[in-house]
């Protein structure tokens, strides 16, 4: 069993959001990693995410009268340039039935799961998740066809 993953602590509510943050960032590298997690289903789930956590943040600033900084609410500008040409391949519904449910599923209880036990703040949830979702959306406009959609969410070593 020494090729087991450490088991990372899980920081209580009471530790500091940064600890909170690494956490979660952890969890999401340790089982992209592990499962090689196709970039198409990593986006579905982040993307799940981004808006749940945005439309709740809104929700509360709009009750409180204020408003959420555009780096927030809005996915982040991709880098570089894109093919206006899309793709051609098999059709959304062909691409949609290839999924993996339970794979989606498990990344999707990790995030819930590590959101919840850390009781992370929304906000550093969210950026955290931008983050992701900015990661993930240059792989997808760089992609030359469906199979780079199945291909596993490249992560830098930096990461």
């Amino acid at each position: 069993m020494s090729g087991d993953l450490p088991r990372i602590p899980i920081p209580g509510p009471d530790s500091a959001t940064t600890e909170k943050m690494v956490f979660l960032q952890e969890q999401i590298v340790n089982f992209l990693r592990q499962y090689s997690m196709p970039l198409l289903e990593v986006s579905l789930v982040i993307s799940k995410y981004t808006r749940q956590l945005t439309e709740a943040l809104e929700e509360q600033a709009t009750a409180l009268g204020e408003s959420l900084p555009n780096i927030l609410t809005k996915p982040w500008p991709i880098l570089g340039e894109q093919d206006q040409e899309s793709p051609s391949g098999p059709p959304l519904e062909s691409l949609l039935g290839n999924l993996d449910d339970d794979r989606m599923d498990i990344l999707d209880t990790i995030l819930r799961s590590a959101m919840n036990a850390t009781e992370i703040p929304l906000v550093d949830a969210l950026m955290q998740l931008r983050q992701w979702e900015h990661l993930a959306r240059n792989q997808l406009a760089s992609a030359k066809g469906a199979g780079q959609l199945f291909s596993p969410l490249e992560i830098p070593d930096d990461w």
